[in-house]
């Protein structure tokens, strides 16, 4: 069973408990206009350019027989549907700019990649499965947590549950923590800014609160200004999320400017401009969107800063 890969990270302390490595899973079924790895959201692999270690020699452009190479006001724009043999391309390149933008694995060579991490884990730290979506490598994702689970390596899960049941139902019992979204209420709101019905998502969200499972779990809602970030729609996932289970724990994620950089490339749109966009929000006002949930009946709540 392969898998396709887009970044591992290691050392990281936002992805679960303790020191851990988080796996990168490439495809998403969702387009949230504030994607943090718009990278990902393509399930197959892709060429890319990477600015840095360019140095505008012009070979990838002399030897694009297809036009998928040509420059642009970023330097080089791709076309990665375009007809071009893309491993004669990249192996031109004579610094690496030019690569593909992920790497196709087995899950067993990954699992052994990633046991030689266990000395920085500790006691309880571990690998984490991201994305992207990884509920779209379901069968990859259930192979490589049960191999890493026979090796006694701590697991998470960040998902969406934008996933058939089937594939929920199958994974999340392999993963020791779980960590899913819950962004909008409304469905409508939802649809436009997040691509799709929320109702798949609420569905497998019900299970998994019903489920023994839901002591495993965190349900995440990001704090995106004039979108997430009201009043109303805190209070509405609140008010569900309680109904659901009322010890539920609920993280409040703050705001990330800095997604906006993944942007500049041209080939997608953020959702804010440079000049418009938003800043974290202070201290002050994450503690008022707590104070929010605390009043919808949320009493295992989290914070981040």
């Amino acid at each position: 069973m392969k898998g396709v890969v887009f970044d591992i990270r290691r050392f990281s302390t936002h992805d679960g408990s303790g020191l851990r490595t988080s796996v990168f899973l490439k495809g998403c079924p969702l387009r949230c206009v504030w994607c943090q790895n718009p990278e990902g959201l393509d399930p197959h692999p892709s060429p890319v350019w990477f600015a840095e270690p360019c140095i505008g020699c012009g070979t990838c452009i002399a030897l694009s027989a297809s036009g998928g190479v040509r420059v642009s006001g970023h330097g080089i724009a791709l076309d990665p549907h375009a007809d071009e043999a893309w491993d004669a391309l990249m192996h031109a390149c004579p610094t690496g700019a030019l690569r593909w933008d992920s790497q196709s694995i087995e899950a067993s060579e990954l699992a052994d990649e990633l046991e030689r991490d266990r000395v920085f884990f500790r006691d309880q730290g571990g690998v984490t499965l991201s994305g992207g979506e990884p509920l779209m490598q379901a069968d990859f994702a259930a192979e490589l947590l049960g191999i890493l689970r026979a090796r006694g390596i701590h697991t998470a899960i960040e998902t969406s549950l934008a996933a058939p049941s089937a594939k929920v139902q199958r994974v999340l019992p392999l993963v020791d923590e779980i960590f899913c979204d819950y962004k909008l209420a409304d469905d409508e709101l939802h649809r436009r800014l997040v691509g799709a019905s929320n109702q798949q998502i609420l569905k497998n969200l019900s299970w998994l609160l019903h489920s023994s499972l839901r002591d495993r779990v965190t349900v995440r809602t990001p704090l995106i200004p004039t979108m997430t970030a009201t009043e109303e729609n805190l209070a509405a996932i609140g008010s569900d999320l309680v109904a659901l289970y009322p010890n539920v724990r609920v993280e409040l994620l703050n705001y990330n400017p800095l997604a906006a950089a993944k942007y500049r490339d041209g080939q997608r749109s953020y959702c804010f401009s440079d000049e418009e966009n938003p800043q974290l929000y202070s201290k002050e006002a994450m503690h008022a969107f707590g104070e929010v949930m605390k009043d919808a009946g949320v009493r295992n709540l989290i914070i981040e800063a």
